[in-house]
């Protein structure tokens, strides 16, 4: 009879949680049960953050788009109403590029829409 050794899947299993886990802190990294938490923890945020993270940048641009706006006494709401009345279809995260970058250009395409 030969002994049969055990443990080649459960440790490649433990393994592949354990390098997933390598930057984090304490026994969150090193023993497997705390970190195999962590791990799904870590991966429930990344994965709601990942459909944060749109949210918050089409805010921010919302936000720079208004301030630009406000410099030559319009608002945002007022902007966007005009730029549907008039089927202009302009992607916000161009729009705020455009108000930050050349705020002369975005002057003018203010002008030639009011």
């Amino acid at each position: 009879m030969t002994r049969i050794k055990r443990g080649f899947v459960a440790r490649k299993r433990r393994k592949k949680v354990l390098n997933l886990t390598k930057g984090f802190r304490g026994s969150s990294s090193i023993l497997f049960r705390s970190a195999n938490q962590r791990k799904m923890k870590a991966l429930k945020f990344a994965y709601r953050d990942r459909r944060q993270k749109k949210r918050n940048l089409r805010s921010l641009w919302i936000t720079r788009i208004n301030a630009a706006a406000r410099i030559y006494d319009l608002n945002y709401s007022q902007l966007i109403y005009k730029l549907k009345q008039l089927n202009i279809q302009v992607n916000r995260k161009w729009l705020a590029q455009f108000a930050i970058r050349d705020s002369k250009l975005f002057y003018k395409f203010i002008q030639a829409i009011f």
